[in-house]
């Protein structure tokens, strides 16, 4: 080649979609698996000069063999992190095959087994897993930069035109349609119905909120934000429960009298600060209710930042709890600390989770990248809330503002009792904060689990669960 010539340009990226025929059961259904390029149009001196790939996007797709598409729902579901590929819902909840990963006290040990999943949401729904750029084998294309998909907008902006290509393709705008999301996918979630709607007309008939945060403000430990360590209060003392620390007192009893306090007087004790007369008797409540000890809550001013309690609940027996789901237990290497090492509920069920994705990607659904399926990464960060400089991130406006506009738009919302990361007390806040009229308080049904962040990995409430959200999809348009 002469050393002017011109060098050939990259060739452009194109899906690379994989199509395999499955059954689960009396099911026949179609899986889908593989990268959908997203692109940008170019504008040149105010002209359309092209489209530009941007990202390319993996998903994996379920849909039932011979379905009519007018009455055929279609739930778009994803985890959240930031950071967090789909692999939790897709493989814990709803896709037809699931993991064992065992459960708090009785692992499943390597290597790992997959097994039908007959509590599929694909019974009642076509499924669509969408792993966010850099999670998964999802990733900027070249010559584009990763972090402008990371952050609040970039990313609703980014997942929202995988759901408009997708329904458009599959022409499926006049099918019911569903968002699933989990953690900060509930964030995701609540803001992409409001960003449907404006940007793309596009209208849903539900959102499932799993393991929900809405609005940051609610469980970030800040100086000056004493929100947190109220809406956290009941989550301990059902960990407190959980573990033994309330005696022959049923779960029931103890959440009423942790929720009252929280309700009332512990908001209220809190914003006296100094002007607190009976301290003793607030110390010893919150120590009742928690299982810490008066010291420990007097020690750190009323005040329990929530890894500081799973490091401290159970120190005396030498143990930490989880974060994720407070009934799994581990080991640290030093029980004078403040902070624990790890979470022993991630722990527990990262192994099985990346063994199984891994195998079914390649052995069942037949696609095949070498790039590392990212589970969970940290290359997301520092992921951008620019948006809300100076301000708590949250969602609540978004999401009351889709369902004034979409009277008909129902909202599911799922909390573990055990949930360290997102406590269902800070959920039922945010819920009875939504800004909607008092006719559409009825579109919000909430459900609870006795279990963790990740309740499927309890076999009764997966089963519950999973009735719980078939009820929904039917019940929901």
């Amino acid at each position: 080649m002469a050393e002017n010539e011109e060098q050939p340009k990259p060739a452009d990226p194109t899906d690379d979609l994989v199509t395999t025929s499955h059954t689960l059961g009396d099911l026949a259904y179609t899986a889908t698996a593989g990268r959908v390029v997203l692109r940008r149009e170019i504008l040149t001196d105010g002209k359309f000069d092209g489209h530009l790939a941007k990202a390319e996007v993996f998903m994996t797709t379920y849909t039932l063999d011979g379905a009519d598409a007018a009455t055929r729902p279609v739930t778009f579901a994803f985890n959240g992190g930031p950071g967090s590929s789909s692999v939790w819902l897709h493989l814990g909840l709803f896709g037809p095959r699931r993991v064992l990963s065992g459960d708090a006290g009785d692992l499943a040990k390597p290597p790992y087994e997959l097994v039908d999943n007959p509590e599929s949401l694909l019974r009642h729904s076509d499924l669509v897993f969408i792993d966010p750029v850099s999670t998964g084998y999802s990733r900027a294309t070249k010559g584009e930069k990763p972090g402008d998909f990371h952050g609040f907008s970039s990313d609703i902006e980014s997942v929202g035109e995988v759901i408009r290509l997708w329904t458009s393709r599959n022409q499926r705008w006049l099918s019911p349609k569903f968002l699933a999301g989990e953690s900060y996918g509930t964030l995701r979630a609540a803001g992409l119905a409001e960003h449907l709607q404006s940007r793309h007309g596009m209208y849903l008939n539900g959102i499932m909120l799993i393991s929900s945060v809405l609005d940051f403000g609610t469980i970030d430990f800040n100086e000056g934000n004493d929100l947190p360590y109220v809406l956290f209060l009941p989550t301990y003392a059902a960990i407190a429960h959980y573990h033994g620390l309330h005696g022959d007192r049923s779960l029931e009893d103890v959440l009423a009298e942790a929720e009252e306090f929280a309700s009332r007087d512990y908001p209220w004790a809190l914003a006296q600060g100094a002007r607190l007369a009976d301290r003793q008797s607030i110390v010893d409540k919150i120590a009742g209710l928690t299982g810490l000890s008066a010291d420990f809550v007097d020690r750190v001013n009323l005040r329990i930042e929530h890894v500081r309690f799973f490091t401290e609940v159970l120190r005396h027996r030498r143990c930490v709890t989880g974060r994720l789901d407070a009934r799994f237990l581990g080991w640290d290497n030093d029980y004078g600390r403040e902070l624990m090492s790890e979470d022993p509920s991630f722990s527990a069920i990262l192994g099985p989770y990346t063994a199984a994705l891994n195998h079914y990607v390649r052995a069942e659904l037949n696609y095949a990248n070498d790039l590392p399926y990212e589970i969970l990464t940290g290359n997301v960060h520092p992921w951008s809330f620019k948006e809300f400089e100076n301000a708590s991130v949250t969602v609540v406006e978004k999401l009351s503002a889709a369902m004034r506009a979409n009277h008909n738009l129902k909202v599911h919302v799922a909390s573990g009792y055990h949930d360290g990361a997102t406590p269902y007390y800070a959920a039922e806040h945010v819920i009875a904060h939504l800004a909607i009229p008092e006719e559409l308080r009825g579109n919000v049904e909430t459900k609870y689990y006795p279990a963790g962040h990740m309740m499927y990995v309890h076999e009764p409430s997966r089963l519950q669960q999973s009735e719980d959200l078939a009820a929904f999809i039917r019940t929901s348009w």
